[in-house]
């Protein structure tokens, strides 16, 4: 807009001066439009009025080039890069993979080239570089499925898991793929002891029947009874033989000593008077 109002003005004292003709005017505006419109090569770039090359992919600007000299340029540091002929003073920062987000490096960074990140095992892409929707910034962890559920869409590394209710006479912990049927326990020839529920399966015994039922608990008393009996019965013989043996002894204890009888100086036969 300036330069339009300097040739105007350029244009109107010459023209008081003395009359313009034709050629004159159209060499000082095509001028005049030339720097306005001022473009570069695609390997080159603007810099003031100065169409510089570009440094070349893996490298960046270290100073601008002039009328005399050409752009001088510097290869990128390590954990920078330059991935396409550029003007710019600074390499791009190379993306860090960071774990704690979910992310793993896929390719490595260089000079040349950005790294490119993808998500951890069970988990998946919640965001992609826009410039390289192969390259994810940032992943979630998988839903898990809850019991009574199961897998109906298996997570990928871009999709979450699906999760679906198991229908009844099923069940699933969450961690399979479909659900598995409640075991018949009569088509086993068993019966059921717990009935199954959407995250357990059905529970099964053998069958008992009456008799044994009826039978078995009288028996055991019996049997618990006899040993009660047994036990009584035991004690009481033992019981008794300890008194008696006790009484025997202060028995013996008690009596006096004998000791057999002597007659000295008495004839054994008795005379009877006649």
């Amino acid at each position: 807009m300036e330069l339009m109002k300097t040739a105007n003005m350029s244009y109107e004292k010459s023209w008081r001066r003395k009359p313009l003709n034709t050629l004159t005017f159209l060499i000082i505006m095509r001028n005049a439009f030339s720097v306005l419109s001022l473009t570069c090569h695609p390997a080159e770039y603007l810099i003031g009025k100065e169409c510089c090359p570009k440094c070349p992919p893996g490298n960046r600007v270290k100073t601008d080039c002039t009328e005399f000299r050409s752009t001088s340029c510097l290869p990128c540091i390590t954990g920078s890069y330059m991935d396409e002929p550029t003007g710019h003073k600074q390499c791009f920062p190379c993306t860090n993979c960071d774990s704690g987000s979910g992310l793993r490096i896929k390719t490595s960074c260089t000079t040349l080239s950005n790294a490119v990140c993808e998500p951890l095992d069970g988990f998946y892409c919640t965001d992609s570089d826009k410039d390289n929707k192969h390259n994810c910034i940032a992943a979630q962890k998988h839903t898990s499925c809850e019991p009574g559920q199961y897998k109906s869409q298996k997570g990928t590394a871009f999709t979450d898991t699906e999760c679906t209710h198991c229908s009844s006479d099923t069940f699933s912990d969450g961690t399979s793929t479909s659900c598995q049927s409640h075991t018949k326990c009569e088509s086993l020839n068993l019966q059921l002891i717990k009935a199954g529920t959407a995250s357990t399966d059905a529970e099964c015994g053998e069958h008992s029947s009456n008799t044994t039922v009826i039978v078995g608990p009288v028996f055991g008393t019996l049997a618990v009874a006899l040993v009660i009996a047994i036990g009584i019965f035991v004690a009481f013989r033992w019981r008794k033989k300890s008194s008696q043996n006790s009484e025997d002894k202060r028995n013996d204890e008690d009596a006096p000593s004998q000791e057999p009888l002597r007659l000295e100086g008495l004839s054994s036969v008795r005379t009877v008077p006649g």
